[in-house]
């Protein structure tokens, strides 16, 4: 049976990822920065799943896992960088610890998830890395600058390690951008009310359970980059090519984003949603 490790699985997204990557046969190694939450996920799949406390910003301790998961099945399959924090606010009010958490976690928690991975992966020519980034890592978010800072860098880093890959003439191994619109977890749940959060709310709210579907999906036919919904990747890609335009439509964005955030919230405190 094929092995998995997905990040920041204790909860929301990650653990709808384990659920999902279980149904699809494989052995999933959950994984969590508080061990308790793992072991929550790994006990609802039950047989075939491990659970294991791991904080992405340790290198050392992300070596070690990959190691052991593939000790387990022989080879690591897939390894899912889904670990993630979110802070909102405008960049120049958000202290030092913040940034620095946001950067570490989003950014170097992925390169240290995707290194550990490719040591196993490289020894034996395969294997697949996916990594969330999110829309963020396309866009520069309003209100979510710092946020959208680390998944921009996440976002180089997934590009341009597939690239030195392939150069390197190694074929068998895939690396994945997953760049999802909002999605309705933790992260967002206490921010229906912060009007800096309103970006996240802008297009179309998603669910763990429809996001973890296109992580399978995207495990069973890798591809360099997968944006949900796809019609959002081209849309938001004008606003990075056209900041001079994106400068004169942002007072009318925000204003939308924000009328879309308080229908998502009356629709969710009614029950309407999801």
């Amino acid at each position: 049976m094929p092995v998995a490790v997905i990040t920041g699985a204790g909860s929301g997204l990650g653990r709808a990822i384990a659920h999902e990557l279980a149904t699809r046969g494989y052995l999933v190694h959950a994984t969590d920065l508080d061990p308790d939450a793992a072991a929550a996920t790994a006990a609802e799949i039950g047989t075939g799943a491990r659970p294991a406390a791991l904080d992405v910003r340790d290198e050392d301790a992300c070596r070690a896992l990959a190691a052991e998961a593939a000790a387990r099945g022989g080879t690591l399959d897939l390894w899912v960088n889904n670990a993630g924090v979110l802070d909102t606010g405008r960049s120049w009010e958000q202290d030092g610890a913040t940034r620095r958490l946001m950067l570490e976690v989003n950014a170097l928690g992925t390169m240290n998830g995707t290194v550990a991975a490719l040591g196993p992966m490289t020894s034996v020519g395969r294997g697949h890395v996916i990594n969330v980034i999110s829309l963020a890592g396309i866009v520069a978010a309003p209100g979510e600058v710092n946020y959208s800072a680390s998944k921009h860098a996440a976002m180089a880093f997934t590009l341009g390690t597939l690239f030195d890959l392939r150069r390197s003439g190694i074929d068998g191994i895939a690396i994945s951008a997953l760049c999802p619109d909002g999605i309705w977890t933790p992260m967002l749940e206490d921010k229906l009310d912060d009007p800096d959060a309103a970006g996240s709310f802008s297009g179309h709210l998603l669910t763990p359970k429809r996001v973890a579907e296109e992580v399978g999906r995207l495990a069973e036919r890798p591809r360099p980059v997968v944006v949900l919904p796809r019609w959002r990747g081209p849309l938001l890609r004008l606003f990075d090519l056209s900041p001079r335009l994106a400068l004169r439509l942002l007072p009318w964005v925000m204003k939308d984003a924000r009328r879309k955030q308080r229908r998502y919230k009356k629709r969710i405190e009614s029950g309407q949603w999801p």
